[in-house]
């Protein structure tokens, strides 16, 4: 069964990675642009939440994985943006070995960061979930690379990588200009970062805690606000 957005659908028949809270707050909170670059689209969620906020941008998205790639084709074939969301099923390797140039106003990736666990049986999972698919240098350096001056980094990481991830960042050139912190619910400590990182020079960097539910468990205001516009409403 497809997973219904406002505007759109999601398809996942195939991709081992299915949509999840991750994605939508990395949706609704990244950076947009003119010219946007989506790496490891999976399902195509992120482009397609991207289209609907920028309704001038044009959108490439990249997906290594096979199965993946057939349901990002599906969802972007059926959505209103078609004509402004580009699919290639290539790796950020393979595409930065064609594309060596700032390319992009702004570039967003809901990356794999389990470097010290066990590897899943599922190979889409494993490509999908773990960083030796996709190495935090290789995809900070790739994204450095792509983006023209001043342009935005925009990522969904867990509290355990955040340290390692900004200081490779920050000695690739990144600044950081905004770090929202996800918290679940407010007695509990964030359980996601979105950070927001620009190629040049920022004044004075963002924090800001936000939590999804309130104590009692009920959908906080400002979850409900950040996600009206994409989520239907028996799914906030």
């Amino acid at each position: 069964m497809p997973f219904h957005f406002q505007q759109f659908d999601i398809h996942q028949d195939h991709a081992a990675m299915k949509v999840g809270t991750d994605s939508d707050l990395l949706g609704a909170l990244c950076a947009g642009g003119r010219h946007i670059l989506d790496i490891g689209t999976g399902t195509g969620v992120l482009a397609l939440m991207l289209a609907q906020r920028c309704p001038e941008a044009e959108i490439t998205a990249i997906e290594i994985d096979e199965n993946a790639v057939s349901d990002a084709r599906q969802n972007f074939a059926l959505s209103q943006w078609s004509q402004r969301l580009h699919l290639q099923h290539i790796s950020l390797q393979d595409y930065l070995a064609v594309h060596r140039q700032p390319m992009f106003d702004s570039v967003v990736c809901n990356p794999p960061y389990f470097d010290r666990s066990l590897e899943c049986p599922n190979p889409g999972r494993t490509r999908a979930r773990h960083t030796s698919s996709l190495p935090f240098p290789t995809l900070i350096g790739g994204a450095y690379t792509l983006l023209k001056e001043d342009g935005f980094f925009s990522v969904c990481i867990p509290p355990e990588v955040l340290s390692d991830f900004l200081g490779i960042c920050r000695a690739t050139g990144f600044a950081l200009s905004h770090d929202y912190a996800i918290k679940t619910v407010p007695e509990k400590g964030a359980k996601r970062h979105v950070l927001v990182l620009k190629k040049g020079m920022v004044e004075q960097s963002k924090e800001e805690t936000c939590c999804m539910r309130n104590s009692d468990r009920t959908r906080s205001d400002w979850y409900q606000e950040l996600m009206k516009d994409f989520l239907i409403c028996g799914a906030l």
